[in-house]
């Protein structure tokens, strides 16, 4: 089992735990930083049917005393409603600042629980179980979490970081493809940002086999540890997404309106990479970014078989990119591409970004 130590200005540190079959070492994991207490285990009715008992038994077997509560899988739950269904459970089963919330599940189910610990009586401790590979090398780590409102993503939310995090990638043989896509799209996100392990890791894997995830599976512990250690490196001085940790939104303002615009029938990955294509095909028009960036980025991003383009029009795009969080005012920030693996931040007015997506979406 690999460790990554979380070390964050300002906040508790705390240990990503990352290796096969940790599931049912999960209790005893957990009790290395809570002692046994009633535990609110949070997951969906899909990633439940899996695992549920594998979890909740290790939890019992390590003293504590365990309350589940699950909600039907996918981005339509990620809502008030679900939300405040959370909050009443909490609640009904006595749940106090001294318990723990435990979550199982992928960043729909991280982002609830991790909202829900974060603002249940002002604050509980939460752990969080990622079982998808977007989870585990983004959302799970970093103490960001979120429910969605009918105007956008992730707007209403808090920063709460987790107390443990165990990532055990043999959950990811029962993932759906396009949600196992997902995740690469992030840690292609992180091979742009600089880490050229992963990107050597990629080409190598899309180069040799034609299944992807059969490819990466004897590098799954290592690029989500080495995904996991660049977020950290734009977290860890920026806990509150004010400055260098916005690099990390590579791709995601037009990602998460394709996400919007789509109703969320297009999921977060195969969103961001049409958005690191299409920022990337912009910054060429914008003689910001070298030429031949946008057709490497795309040619990687296809052999990994997620989308380049979109049939969505920049003017419903830019409807939908009017409420992004990364907007302050009449600004927005973007995220860059200069080169492949160098990116810089740079602010347009908000009118700006329709001609933007003009240029970049196709």
């Amino acid at each position: 089992m690999n460790k990554v130590t979380v070390k964050i200005n300002g906040e508790e540190d705390y240990i990503v735990n990352i290796g096969s079959d940790l599931l049912k070492d999960a209790g005893s994991i957990i009790s290395e930083v809570h002692a046994p207490c009633r535990v609110a285990y949070i997951t969906d009715f899909t990633v439940g049917a899996h695992y549920t008992a594998t979890v909740v038994d290790s939890l019992k077997d390590a003293g504590f005393e365990v309350f589940i509560f699950a909600f039907p899988a996918g981005e339509s739950s990620k809502n008030m409603e679900t939300y405040e269904k959370i909050l009443e459970f909490l609640a009904d089963n006595e749940i106090t600042r001294s318990d723990l919330i435990v979550e199982l599940g992928g960043g729909v189910v991280g982002d609830l629980a991790g909202f829900a610990a974060a603002t249940y009586m002002r604050g509980i401790d939460y752990v969080q179980i990622p079982t998808s590979l977007l989870a585990m090398v983004d959302s799970s780590v970093g103490g960001k979490t979120s429910i969605d409102l009918e105007s956008g993503k992730n707007l209403c939310g808090a920063f709460h970081q987790p107390i443990s995090v165990i990532c055990s990638v043999d959950t990811l043989e029962t993932l759906e493809k396009k949600y196992f896509d997902d995740g690469v799209a992030e840690i292609i996100k992180y091979g742009m940002l600089g880490n050229e392990k992963i990107l050597k890791i990629l080409h190598s894997c899309v180069e040799n086999h034609d299944n992807l995830y059969f490819a990466l599976k004897p590098f799954l512990s290592e690029i989500v540890e080495e995904s996991i250690s660049t977020k950290l490196n734009f977290v860890k001085s920026d806990v509150y997404d004010n400055g260098k940790r916005q690099f990390l939104n590579l791709g995601h303002t037009i990602g998460h309106a394709i996400e919007h615009a789509s109703r969320y029938a297009i999921p977060h990955g195969h969103a961001v990479a049409v958005g690191m294509c299409s920022i990337a095909r912009a910054g060429e028009k914008m003689n910001i970014t070298e030429e031949g960036t946008a057709n490497n980025v795309t040619a990687l991003i296809r052999a990994c078989g997620l989308p380049t383009s979109t049939i969505i029009s920049p003017v419903d795009l830019y409807n939908s990119a009017l409420s992004d969080k990364k907007r302050r005012g009449g600004e927005i920030s973007l995220v860059i591409p200069v080169k492949f693996g160098e990116c810089e931040i740079k602010k347009f007015k908000i009118d700006e970004l329709k001609n933007i997506l003009t240029l970049g979406v196709k």
